[in-house]
């Protein structure tokens, strides 16, 4: 139950993205929002378990894990949910598990065996199907899918990140220093423009990105893997885009055609085929 509560709450960060620009706020506002406010939360939770922090060399490249992995990751998948949909936003998200396999076989050495080509091609075949499915309410055209494909690259930074941290440090304190730095590295390209006039609605969207999609998801996240392996909270946390595609069906109009729904098939099912023998991205989204 923790873990479908924690995929719920992911499946909630495209509707609650969409409905914080709805209200005027642009995307890169938002994913600025999201990583201030949910390091925020971080932070004082390493504070208050009194968490090692990174120094020296580790916090160097937890910095740079803080631009590529935050203000990078959120920032696309904001605009990804502008450009495309709630829904189409969160099935590419799930491309991630694709260059997992990709990455770790350029850095980590670890040769792609059978079941990681097959759902690779998966992946590729999905994106392709989705490509020209289309949908009503859902904008496939090639800046919602680069966004996506964007956002789901660097979402699979994480696994090569955890691989290397997560085991020295606590997730708290790692994200507690990344998502501050991600904060920054927005920065620039919003505060330009200026800060949108937000709402009460707008505010509380923002809230709710922070609180529920960010930080209390990734605590029942962990707290569901001490009971799970991680294969089987990876099975059940991929309802988190048929949350996503369920919502925004229902508030927005977002309906997937039919060759779209079977190619969001294929790269949830290509995700589900590399979470049997390895674990995705550590979850810190």
């Amino acid at each position: 139950m923790l873990i479908l509560a924690a995929a719920c709450l992911w499946g909630l960060l495209g509707i609650f993205g969409k409905g914080v620009q709805a209200a005027g706020v642009a995307p890169l506002e938002v994913a600025f929002w999201r990583a201030l406010l949910g390091g925020a939360l971080y932070a004082l939770h390493a504070l208050l378990t009194r968490s090692r922090l990174p120094r020296g060399r580790d916090l160097w490249i937890t910095a740079g894990f803080g631009i590529a992995g935050v203000s990078v990751f959120y920032g696309s998948y904001q605009l990804a949910v502008k450009a495309g949909g709630a829904s189409l936003a969160s099935v590419l998200l799930y491309t991630a598990p694709a260059f997992v396999a990709l990455l770790g076989w350029a850095f980590l050495r670890d040769r792609p065996g059978a079941r990681e080509w097959v759902a690779i091609a998966g992946t590729l075949l999905g994106i392709t199907f989705i490509s020209l499915g289309g949908g009503q309410g859902v904008n496939v055209t090639l800046p919602a899918l680069a966004f996506g494909l964007i956002a789901g690259f660097t979402y699979s930074l994480y696994y090569l990140y955890g691989k290397a941290f997560f085991h020295r440090y606590s997730t708290p304190a790692l994200l507690g220093v990344a998502l501050p730095v991600g904060a920054l590295g927005l920065l620039p390209f919003v505060a330009p423009a200026g800060f949108a006039a937000k709402s009460a609605a707008a505010w509380g969207g923002l809230g709710g990105i922070a609180v529920l999609s960010t930080y209390l998801a990734y605590l029942l996240y962990s707290a569901g893997l001490r009971r799970l392996n991680a294969t089987r909270a990876s099975v059940i946390a991929s309802v988190e885009p048929v949350v996503a595609a369920g919502l925004a069906a229902l508030l927005f109009g977002e309906r997937l055609a039919a060759l779209a729904l079977l190619g969001a098939a294929l790269v949830i099912g290509a995700a589900l085929l590399l979470s049997v023998e390895k674990k995705g991205p550590t979850r810190g989204r």
